[in-house]
This record gives structure tokens, C-alpha cells and sequence, in this order.
């Protein structure tokens, strides 16, 4: 293990990437290692934790009920339509909403290194869970946002403490997130052409 790895190096287990199915234990198992990175990241990204670990429950509890029937995400949820249940259906795509905003915080990270923290979250915000949100949540986050660690601050925590790491923890949060935007982009088309999108609010 090099003394000189960044979290995401040393702890973030890399998404599968997307054949024709993603397969279903891998993703999960690179979700529940991501929950564990939201809380190195601080407060602010609590609320996404907690839905993403029950939307990996959700999805691991249907899962478990026949893990052969079940290897694949989309088999998964498609068997689920067949049986005219939505559970797994519904928790991967706010799973995926979740994933999303995630990784367009990290893509501001990365792409405007002079901007601070509270404004890239933000902007990563508005750009994808806002439209989902109601007036309650919308305004939880806006507090939150208020307690998002500087960059500096963050950068050290990604880099386990250690000062002027700074490229490399960008450098491994831009090879994290390829297969991760991979996996979005491949279960966003699924939805799409399967019609299983919703635009409810929560």
C-alpha cells in the first residue's frame, strides 16, 4: 500500500463497468463503499447517504430473494415489471439520481480547482436532484450546503491527511468516476427506453 494513496485509491472499490447488464452485486458492493466516502466528505452529504443506503437495501433485499434471477440490474428490475412490483425499480433509480449528483460534485472539483466547495455542491445540486425535490428538502440541503468543509479541508481528508496532494486526489477522483459515469449513463438510457423514468417529487 503506498504511503502516498489518496482514499479513493485505498478504499473506493471501483464501479463495474457496463457490458450489455451491469452486474448486481458488484454495483452494490462500489455503492456501499461510496456511502462510506460521503462520510469522510462531511454533514452536508448525510442525507444523501442515508437514502442511498436504503435504496441499497432495498435493491440487496430483492436481490437476495433469488440471486441467479437476480446477477443482473436490469433482469432485476424488469422481472420486477413482469411481477408488477417497483421496489428495486424505484430504489436503483434514486440510487442513481444519487450517483449522479455525486459525480457532478466531483466533476466541479475537478474542473474548477479555484472554485470552493459550497459553490461546486451547489451548482451540482441545481444541476440534478433540485428538480426532484419539494420545498422541504430543497431547504435542508440549502442549510447544509452552508457546512460543506473548504476545499483545502477536503482535499486533506481525500488525501488522508497529508498536505499538497492535491493532483493526486483529482487525478484518482477523475479514474473513479469513469466507469461510475459509465454505469449512470448506461442505467439512465435503460429507464428511458424502458419507460420506467418518474418525475414524482419527494
Amino acid at each position: 500500500m503506498s504511503k502516498n494513496g489518496t482514499y479513493i485509491s485505498l478504499h473506493q472499490r471501483p464501479f463495474p463497468k457496463p457490458n450489455s447488464k451491469i452486474d448486481t452485486e458488484e454495483f452494490l458492493a462500489s455503492c456501499k463503499d461510496f456511502v462510506v466516502l460521503l462520510d469522510v466528505l462531511g454533514k452536508v452529504f448525510a442525507p444523501a447517504s442515508y437514502d442511498m443506503n436504503g435504496n441499497i437495501e432495498k435493491i440487496n433485499n430483492v436481490y437476495e430473494t433469488n440471486c441467479d434471477k437476480h446477477k443482473y440490474l436490469e433482469d432485476m428490475v424488469l422481472g420486477e415489471r413482469q411481477e408488477g412490483n417497483v421496489l428495486a425499480t424505484d430504489a436503483l433509480m434514486w440510487l442513481r439520481r444519487g450517483l449522479t449528483f455525486l459525480l457532478e460534485f466531483f466533476d466541479g472539483l475537478c474542473s474548477n480547482t479555484e472554485e470552493e466547495t459550497n459553490i461546486v455542491v451547489k451548482k451540482a445540486y441545481a444541476k440534478t436532484l433540485k428538480k426532484y425535490h419539494g420545498w422541504f428538502a430543497s431547504n435542508l440541503f440549502s442549510i447544509l450546503t452552508r457546512i460543506i468543509p473548504q476545499r483545502t479541508v477536503l482535499m486533506k481528508q481525500l488525501a488522508l491527511g497529508k498536505q499538497d496532494l492535491d493532483e493526486m486526489v483529482l487525478s484518482d477522483i477523475k479514474d473513479f468516476t469513469f466507469n461510475l459515469r459509465l454505469c449512470i449513463n448506461h442505467l439512465e438510457a435503460f429507464y428511458n427506453e424502458h419507460g420506467l423514468e418518474t418525475e414524482i417529487k419527494v
